[in-house]
């Protein structure tokens, strides 16, 4: 008997793919046969998933790039790509499909409704992506990483929190080290993209800080490839040791090492922020849609996790201050640690998980 197949349907973002990858994970652990559908821009991102995982390149395409002809072209390419996917589901009938969110996730989507198949979506920010907010009410059921989800009338969602890889799980809860008078390491993260207000403020930020928490840092900077050599020079110029670089391979490891977070408040971001228990100071990206990076935010702030600093106030000057007030107090750092993981939601990936199942269990019925 052929094992059951679960699509993956994801955009090409570490925000929408990482969540995708821990499900892909799962699946594959149970026995199911996964397929991920993306663009080639999504492929990339991809590199990370069970190498059981077959990856299907459709046609999709985005309004936010490209010139006026692009523009026109979308639809065409879009509904290329739908077609694609019907044709490839007719061949080998999904159980359950499922969209992460982007662009890339339109065509399974669409197919899906078309040869109504089980379908649901998953929506890792505390704001309905445009994507996401088009097929909620043309889903079965509604997934959310963040709580409460803005989401349209009408449509109810279940709270299942953001799944974090398998690399996260693993340190799930790992041991805290409060800063003191002894090395301490400072994480700055962006995102998948990096960013660039990281790269403006924090290298000045961190040569603010008192010379006895100063001479006991080390950092580790993801900074966007055209700001690579600047930000080095900035912390080569203050005498601070830090290793820049555009990507980290190995998030899981260097959060669990971490004294203290600096960044984005991105889903995936903050979900293994919290999973692995990190005190952080997170920027929000102002340009969000819907500003849901604020909201992806919130829990860690009520919680008294993180400190939350709006762009429009993340000076060098306010920013120094804020990590000096972490780094200088142990028992205030610990309780931030322990709050992240009061706030995590480790169980996010068998939450989802139980869904798929209901909905392959339905379809049998």
């Amino acid at each position: 008997m052929t094992a059951p197949l679960l699509l993956i349907a994801a955009g090409g973002t570490g925000g929408h793919m990482f969540p995708a990858q821990a499900l892909a994970e799962a699946m594959v652990a149970r026995g199911w046969r996964v397929k991920l559908s993306t663009d080639a821009r999504g492929a990339r991102y991809a590199g990370g998933f069970p190498q059981q995982v077959s990856i299907e390149q459709v046609n999709s395409a985005t309004f936010a790039r490209g010139g006026v002809l692009a523009k026109a072209l979308v639809p065409l390419r879009i509904a290329a790509g739908a077609l694609g996917a019907v044709v490839s589901m007719l061949r080998d009938r999904p159980a359950v499909v499922v969209g992460f969110g982007g662009y890339p996730s339109i065509p399974a989507l669409t197919a899906a409704t078309l040869l109504r198949l089980p379908r649901m979506i998953h929506e890792q920010n505390g704001v309905l992506g445009k994507v996401n907010r088009l097929f909620a009410p043309r889903v079965d059921a509604v997934a959310c990483g963040t709580w409460p989800t803005d989401l349209p009338q009408g449509v109810s969602g279940t709270h299942t929190g953001n799944p974090v890889r398998a690399a996260v799980l693993e340190r799930a809860g790992a041991a805290y080290i409060p800063p003191g008078d002894y090395p301490m390491s400072l994480l700055v993260i962006g995102g998948s993209q990096g960013a660039r207000i990281l790269s403006d403020v924090v290298p000045e930020a961190i040569a603010r800080l008192p010379e006895a928490v100063q001479r006991n840092l080390r950092v580790a900077h993801q900074a966007r490839a055209e700001d690579l050599d600047r930000v080095i020079a900035a912390y080569d110029a203050a005498g601070i040791r830090a290793e820049v670089q555009p990507f980290f391979t190995d998030i899981p490891r260097r959060l669990s090492e971490a004294q203290l977070v600096i960044s984005r408040s991105g889903a995936s971001s903050v979900a293994d922020i919290s999973v692995i228990g990190r005190p952080a100071i997170l920027i929000p990206f102002a340009a969000a849609t819907g500003d849901h990076q604020t909201a992806n935010a919130r829990g860690l702030v009520e919680a008294q996790a993180a400190i939350l600093m709006p762009e429009s106030a993340a000076s060098a000057a306010a920013l120094a201050e804020q990590i000096a007030a972490v780094l200088t107090d142990p028992q205030a750092a610990l309780r931030m640690a322990n709050n992240a993981l009061g706030a995590s939601r480790p169980d996010a990936t068998d939450a989802l998980v139980h869904l798929v199942s209901e909905l392959a269990t339905k379809t049998k019925a």
